[in-house]
């Protein structure tokens, strides 16, 4: 599913109504679609009576004329529902769009006729669904005139609503029939909330906060992009039968990832394997302060699928973790009072054999010695014989004597590079030519604006560009965290997860991600497709643990719980 433009969606269109997809038949299956999503969340709402009640806003536009078709196909879906619609401009009773919901006997007013916004008021007040269709891709910021007045005048009831119910529900709370189980009302957005803009993601000071966003044929960067991301809602991207070999569509676009695309990329599995078939992992993580770390990212390791784990570790971490993670092994590593030392590289170098991946990072500290260690093992390559070479990257290795052949550089395992691990980097002159090839990188906002040396609000406010700019310039996969994490290649492919969830803004939740990514890259997967899988993971798990449980009660050990329930989704 692309993520686009407003321009690039415009010449799809342009595109799909010059081959004969015309814009009535667009708008004719985009409006079904809304329906459907519609009638759904009609479906879900916990009413114990037949009377629906639903409230469309419409404007003059397009997205006006989908909310208008949307209206029309859900009074067939649910003919006992009472739809309302409250229109911006008047449209001639002869309009094509009209004239089937004038003839189906639907309430209809209008904004100019309602000149103290009591209609309006009394539409939004007694709603169990309200579907916004007041505004498209095309909305200009500031809202002003008529407009501005009905989406401010909506948001205060809608505001009125969430503290205070509506009489007739009041009403309904005191009838013990209804066992006091009334379903606040819903909001969906048709194409986009109104007053978003769906270039930057920003909002107008009266944008209406939807539930759940229905858009067509590709996502729009705004939908993905914050502060208007938050005005989104759930995002359901919908395809509407525009032709698939348009030329617009084989443009460059970020991708937004589905579980199918997710399915399709898995490492494959068979009965008959082993430990060693799914590969070997070693987390380099922890320090005295930080002792968790380790084994959340070790843990995640073993539920992506991986078949050994190991964790470098300071030697009181692995003393203190042991009792409580049966499944790693242990390495313990030099300190300096509980933090990896600088002399621990020389230990760690001869101990890479049959590695496939290696995770540095998560909970090392930043202290000046662990700095030290990192940029040594960054250095190895120019430090390690060929023997050395061999081992790191699982070659067997015999007695035979030291050949010119031995003093060729050794090539350090795929590295995944997070949390501290980051942050050390930042502070190491020229460290992008010291990273192998298709390493890893996991900053959140702020670890990115070290790196890069801009503000995290400069971060913030162009998430998709510089990710996919700094991944082509420093070559290396970029997995940039947050709502809408934003993964890129070098080669210039960013694909962006679906997933917001303020639940995973707790600590740990980047140990275990960073541990996920480390998992499937043992198990051979191609960085790209390890950071993607991983991600997605991460964020469906997080999904799942809100199903049953508040978001603001997770912690980090609560994703690892559900990290099988996400495989199980994602596989069926």
């Amino acid at each position: 599913m692309k993520v686009v433009s407003v321009a690039h969606m415009r010449r799809i269109e342009e595109q799909a109504d010059a081959s004969g997809f015309s814009y009535d038949t667009m708008m004719d299956y985009a409006g079904r679609a809304a329906a459907v999503s519609a009638s759904r969340m009609l479906n879900g709402l916990n009413r114990n009576d037949d009377t629906q009640w639903v409230t469309l806003l419409i404007g003059k536009g397009n997205n006006g004329g989908d909310g208008l078709v949307c209206a029309r196909y859900l009074s067939e879906i649910h003919p006992t529902a009472q739809i309302r619609l409250y229109m911006l401009n008047r449209r001639d009773d002869d309009d094509p769009l009209m004239t089937p919901l004038i003839e189906a006997g639907l309430f209809i007013a209008y904004a100019e006729d309602d000149h103290d916004n009591r209609v309006l008021r009394n539409m939004v007040n007694t709603a169990d669904l309200l579907i916004d269709a007041l505004f498209g891709i095309g909305v200009r910021l500031p809202i002003q005139g008529d407009a501005a007045t009905i989406l401010r005048q909506t948001n205060r009831v809608i505001n009125e609503r969430r503290t205070q119910p509506p009489e007739q529900y009041l009403d309904m709370l005191a009838n013990p029939q209804h066992n006091n189980q009334v379903a606040p009302m819903h909001i969906l957005a048709i194409d986009c909330p109104s007053g978003l803009n769906c270039d930057t993601g920003e909002l107008d000071a009266n944008t209406i906060h939807a539930d759940q966003t229905i858009t067509f044929i590709a996502g729009k960067t705004g939908l993905v992009t914050y502060p208007g991301a938050e005005a989104v809602g759930q995002l359901q991207v919908a395809h509407i039968g525009t032709p698939t070999d348009l030329a617009a569509l084989d443009e460059w676009t970020p991708q937004l990832i589905s579980k199918q695309r997710v399915r399709e990329r898995l490492p494959k599995r068979t009965s008959n394997s082993h430990k060693g078939t799914h590969g070997k992992a070693l987390v380099i993580a922890g320090s005295t302060n930080y002792i968790g770390a380790a084994g959340l990212a070790a843990t995640a390791a073993y539920r992506a699928g991986a078949g050994l784990v190991a964790v470098a570790t300071p030697g009181p971490v692995a003393s203190m973790l042991a009792s409580t993670h049966t499944e790693p092994t242990w390495m313990m590593l030099g300190h300096d009072q509980g933090v990896i030392a600088e002399k621990a590289a020389s230990q760690l170098t001869d101990n890479l054999d049959g590695y496939a991946t290696v995770l540095i990072g998560p909970g090392i500290g930043q202290e000046a010695t662990t700095g030290t260690f990192l940029t040594q093992i960054l250095n190895i390559a120019s430090t390690a014989p060929a023997k050395a070479r061999k081992r790191a990257i699982g070659f067997a290795t015999d007695n035979t004597e030291t050949s010119q052949s031995d003093t060729q550089e050794l090539t350090l395992p795929p590295l995944v590079i997070d949390a501290d691990g980051l942050n050390l980097l930042a502070k190491i002159a020229d460290w992008p030519n010291l990273l192998p090839a298709e390493t890893i990188i996991t900053p959140h906002p702020g670890e990115m604006a070290r790196l890069t040396n801009l503000s995290n609000a400069e971060i913030q406010a162009d998430r998709i560009n510089i990710a996919k700019a700094k991944a082509a310039e420093w070559n290396i996969i970029v997995v940039l965290k947050g709502a809408h994490t934003v993964i890129a290649t070098p080669d210039g492919d960013v694909s962006i997860l679906p997933f917001k969830n303020d639940g995973l803004a707790t600590a740990g939740t980047g140990d275990v991600l960073a541990g996920l990514i480390t998992g499937l890259r043992a198990q051979g997967l191609p960085a790209y497709d390890a950071a993607v899988i991983g991600g997605y993971v991460h964020g469906l798990a997080g999904e799942l643990y809100n199903e049953s449980q508040h978001p603001r009660s997770l912690i980090a050990s609560d994703l690892l719980s559900m990290i099988g329930q996400a495989w199980q989704v994602i596989e069926g």
